[in-house]
């Protein structure tokens, strides 16, 4: 479960950045506010205020030319967003569907679960994705 959590959590911290910046950043603020209500009602002021800042340091990163901003912006709500579904991972298909709401062509993450058993001297080479094997 951490794996599908920091790769939503990552895709969630990239498309609240990217969002709060265009004219959907009312439903953005909206939707991840409800989020921290279901179990942190005691937050969601400190959660619009973070929002809020967010928004306000890409405007002005934009109105600068400033690409790092965003990255940092990302990984601050990444964070936020990993801590929360750590904390509390029935928020995983809430948030799912937020996304999908927010930005359609959001990437639906999958989760991978692989299992082996090794012998005598065989290997093993697993991956999620590409692999490369240089037997020399």
């Amino acid at each position: 479960m951490d794996a599908e959590i920091t790769l939503l959590a990552g895709t969630a911290g990239t498309t609240i950045a990217t969002l709060l910046v265009t004219d959907t950043w009312n439903g953005v603020r909206n939707g991840v506010v409800a989020l921290w209500r279901r179990v942190r009602p005691d937050h969601e002021h400190q959660v619009v205020t973070q929002l809020d800042t967010s928004r306000q340091d890409l405007l002005d990163a934009q109105a600068d030319g400033d690409e790092e901003t965003a990255r940092e912006v990302a990984a601050e709500w990444q964070g936020r967003i990993r801590r929360l579904l750590v904390a509390h991972p029935e928020l995983v298909s809430p948030l799912r569907s937020l996304l999908t709401e927010l930005d359609p062509g959001t990437p639906a993450t999958t989760t991978v679960v692989q299992h082996a058993t090794a012998s005598g001297s065989s290997r093993i080479y697993q991956a999620g994705r590409d692999l490369k094997v240089d037997p020399r």
